[in-house]
């Protein structure tokens, strides 16, 4: 039996046995790692060349020694302990991706592994050894760890990350994934005559100062060679080829010893830069290593290129914001020259446009009484502005020079003449005409000092604002003749002064339309009647200007006229209504609102009698300080029409007032479309204070159209009156 049991033992031994011989030349031509071991000491019986290959050959390519001889490194890993638990239990072991540290010192590497650790058995079933079959996954770690480096660069690139972050970021994935590479990126100049430094965090900074700005071309190291060729240029030995002739030296400096380099190019061919990879002992690239060179030049070229693309955008963007800079100032220009109704403000406002806008230092001088006079001076100082303004322009220099030639001058020199150029530092000068019908009649110059400079886009930029400038002095001249007219032809229609009436205060406000011109379809009078009572009105005109001026002077004085001879309101209407109607029988337009109204001293206060036309209704602020309505009915006067009038009669007590008012008032607009309306005009009349008079209270009124207005042109006439019966006086 004992013969039989060692003979079985033996067979199965040898079964075993050829079976591991047989897998090993199985594996023999594969890359899959195949090692068989025996017994507790794990003895490499055998294994196939990948196995030695990839443990480092050499002398370790023997069998018949136990492992962790062959492989001492192994021990401090944790590997021989994991044998030893195969052997000792026969339970597979599985590792993935282990990494394992091949060879010791300057030789070791790092390596992963996918393995399986399974128990070798003899016919009984019994453990022999272990059997060891793996692949390694180091390449695939590697490529891996290249597609994510890859991937975070392409994500860096898609939001538009800085280009040099992107390019030191890929320099710095490759030099980890290859310990033994350097990495450098060179970008072209836009001509693609001269490469600049790009990103080379592994390379010492004299070396890149000294590259910075190479030529490319035949014989300028690889980078420049590759340049120039449009194609790789590989370096093996940089102390030995005619390449590094030049460059021989500084590489030394830096412990280069290789370097090869692959032209960045965009999608049409244009040169965008150069990938260099360096080495600091001789050596020949591997493929794998061509393939590295050409994906990442790939990724660097679609970061330069978006790089190049966004800084395109910028320009565009940069052009397109100055357009629209230069748009809006010169529409702000426009604005506030609109806005100067008087020809000195509006030169003035021009000097203070082009300082500091164009220039620090700004004049206007315009032809006047015979001469040259200056009307306006900027600067940042009022020490500039004195030295400025001091100073008349000479009969020979740029000013006159621009007046009689029309056309702009512009000098990179101090004026000629005397001036105080040397004082305020200035080195250039712009003058341009200010011209009216074809003709100068002023010039702005404008000034630079150190550290300013001009050129063309400013030129016309301060001939642009000198044209529309002109354009405004010329409105603001027609204006403020046209306003001198105005005046004139209102003299008369306005009370220059509210009269005294004996127990009654009286105030107004007249606010015209029309960019200040005075003649309005709006007024208002005051008269004493002969009787001792006084007779009030104010109405509004249809229309403006000369034929409102007139209808006005027809209704006030049509007023004044019957006054005295009739004693009730309603007649003294009916008469104003039948002169405008005689007037405009043959128009058959135009038409008159107004309230006319008596007043006279009452043992009470003031005893009120008045008609209202069609106008708006009076408002009466009583002595507990409530604002309401004084109804009365009537109809428009100058329509031809038959209407109905009612005379209302009131007594106002001392500290009462009534308010008459336009429509130009109620219905003024601020910024939106909210009217001012009737119950904020009440609200402005119930403000004032108990005891105030009537000037406190058509200031109050004023006041509040103005804040609601908030700067808004008026786009119709304003007025209102008011009448407020005083307290009597102690003693009365």
């Amino acid at each position: 039996m004992r013969a039989e049991h060692e003979r079985r033992a033996e067979s199965g031994a040898r079964r075993t046995l050829d079976t591991d011989q047989d897998l090993s030349l199985l594996f023999g031509t594969s890359t899959a790692l195949f090692a068989s071991m025996t017994g507790p000491a794990h003895v490499l019986e055998t294994a196939n060349p990948a196995f030695f290959t990839s443990i480092g050959g050499g002398q370790r390519e023997r069998t018949g020694v136990p492992l962790v001889q062959l492989m001492p490194e192994l021990a401090d890993q944790g590997f021989i302990r994991l044998l030893d638990q195969v052997y000792r239990s026969g339970e597979r072991h599985v590792g993935r991706d282990t990494r394992v540290v091949i060879g010791v010192g300057e030789d070791a590497r790092e390596a992963y592994f996918d393995f399986t650790y399974e128990a070798r058995r003899d016919a009984g079933g019994n453990v022999i050894g272990v059997r060891m079959v793996g692949v390694e996954t180091t390449q695939v770690k590697h490529a891996r760890r290249l597609a994510a480096e890859q991937r975070a660069l392409l994500e860096q690139i898609a939001r538009q990350a800085p280009l040099p972050d992107v390019l030191d970021g890929m320099c710095r994935a490759i030099e980890e994934l290859a310990p033994e590479v350097i990495v450098s990126v060179l970008l072209a100049d836009q001509d693609g005559r001269h490469l600049r430094h790009g990103a080379a965090p592994g390379l010492p900074d004299f070396y890149n100062q000294a590259i910075d700005g190479i030529a490319t071309g035949e014989g300028v190291g690889s980078c420049g060679t590759a340049a120039h060729r449009r194609r790789n240029v590989i370096v093996n030995d940089i102390a030995t080829d005619p390449l590094w002739q030049h460059f021989r030296d500084l590489a030394g400096r830096a412990g280069l010893a290789a370097c090869w380099s692959t032209p960045i190019l965009a999608r049409d061919g244009r040169l965008l830069g150069t990938f260099a990879m360096y080495h600091r002992t001789p050596r020949a690239p591997q493929d794998t290593d061509l393939a590295l060179a050409r994906v990442f030049a790939d990724t660097a070229a679609l970061a330069i290129e978006r790089h190049h693309a966004e800084q395109a955008r910028q320009a565009a963007d940069a052009r397109e914001k100055a357009a629209r800079d230069d748009l809006a100032f010169l529409l702000a220009a426009s604005t506030a020259l609109a806005g100067r109704l008087d020809e000195r403000q509006t030169l003035q406002r021009l000097a203070t446009l082009a300082s500091p806008a164009l220039a620090p230092l700004a004049t206007v001088d315009i032809l006047e009484a015979g001469g040259v006079q200056r009307v306006a001076t900027a600067a940042p100082s009022e020490q500039a502005r004195s030295l400025l303004a001091a100073r008349a322009p000479a009969q020979d220099d740029a000013v006159a020079r621009v007046l009689n030639s029309g056309l702009t001058e512009v000098a990179r020199r101090a004026p000629t003449g005397p001036g105080p150029w040397h004082e305020l530092g200035v080195t250039g000068y712009v003058c341009v005409p200010l011209v009216d019908r074809g003709r100068p009649f002023g010039a702005v110059t404008l000034l630079f000092a150190d550290g300013h400079s001009f050129d063309g886009h400013r030129i016309a930029l301060a001939e642009e604002l000198a044209r529309r400038t002109a354009s405004a002095a010329r409105n603001a001249r027609q204006y403020a003749q046209r306003a001198a007219l105005a005046r004139d032809l209102q003299t008369g229609l306005l009370l220059p002064d509210l009269p005294d009436i004996p127990g009654a205060g009286l105030a107004a406000f007249y606010h015209p339309a029309g960019e200040g011109l005075e003649v309005g379809g709006d007024f208002y009078d005051v008269f004493e009647r002969g009787d001792g009572s006084w007779a009030f009105i104010l109405g509004d005109v249809c229309g403006r200007g000369a034929t409102a001026a007139t209808t006005t002077a027809l209704v006030r004085h049509t007023a004044r006229a019957v006054a005295s001879l009739l004693d009730d309101p309603v007649d003294i209407v009916k008469a104003v209504d039948k002169a405008l109607n005689d007037r405009y029988a043959h128009q058959n337009s135009g038409f008159v609102t107004l309230v006319y109204g008596h007043l006279a001293p009452a043992a009470e206060g003031l005893a009120v009698e008045l008609v209202r036309a069609g106008h708006t209704l009076p408002l009466l602020l009583d002595a507990g300080h409530v604002v309401d309505t004084v109804e009365a009915s009537g109809g428009l006067l100058g329509t031809g029409l038959p209407f109905r009038l009612t005379a209302r009669r009131l007594t106002l007590r001392p500290g009462e007032s009534l308010l008459l008012y336009t429509d130009g008032i109620t219905e003024c607009r601020a910024a939106g479309t909210e009217q001012y309306g009737e119950a904020r005009l009440a609200t402005a009349m119930a403000s004032v204070p108990h005891g105030a008079g009537a000037a406190d209270l058509i200031r109050a009124v004023a006041e509040d159209v103005r804040g609601f207005m908030d700067g808004r042109e008026v786009e119709d006439d304003q007025a209102a009156l008011v009448i407020t019966a005083d307290k009597p006086a102690l003693g009365d």
